[in-house]
């Protein structure tokens, strides 16, 4: 198959005078595009519903994602976390701002570059990041066992172990 031309101001996009790759070559299985939307749609409203099942305490999502992502990588500057969440420098260094003002981040110098200073999480931070976490999967916890039999249960732990496997490909 040919490749074709991609246009490097917007990546990942085809050049609009070129036609995009024929991607008919390798068909999918009707079971493979249903079980594609299924998930897609299914992981969209539980992540909503776990969302809605704890207390945000006023935080917008863009300072949830923040603070998540800070737990997850640990300590970054702001044109790290700008660059991440895809927005200007001036509105993550608000959102940074706002974050510190709660005492859910605070500011250190950059042991690498005194001159830049990165962003981590304090223990409110963590703690608030821990208790929507934990209120989230008591939630779910007592939803499952609530609403759903034993095999409904065993078949959702062997659908998430496929879709783990899918997640490593």
């Amino acid at each position: 198959m040919p490749e074709t031309p991609l246009d490097e101001t917007r990546p990942g996009r085809t050049r609009p005078d070129e036609t995009a790759p024929d991607r008919s070559a390798h068909a999918v299985s009707p079971s493979s595009l249903a079980a594609a939307r299924e998930v897609r749609a299914v992981f969209s409203r539980l992540r909503r519903r776990l969302r809605d099942s704890t207390d945000t305490r006023g935080l917008t999502p863009s300072q949830t994602s923040v603070i998540g992502w800070l737990d997850k990588q640990g300590p970054a500057s702001v044109a790290t976390l700008a660059a991440r969440e895809r927005v200007r420098h001036q509105s993550m260094a608000a959102t940074v701002g706002v974050l510190e003002e709660r005492g859910l981040v605070e500011r250190r110098p950059d042991p690498d570059d005194g001159r830049s200073r990165l962003i981590s999480l304090t223990a409110d931070g963590r703690g608030l990041l821990e208790d929507r976490r934990r209120a989230g999967e008591e939630w779910l916890t007592r939803t499952l066992d609530d609403h759903c039999t034993e095999d409904e249960r065993r078949a959702v732990l062997a659908a998430m172990a496929v879709l783990a496997r899918v997640t490593e490909l």
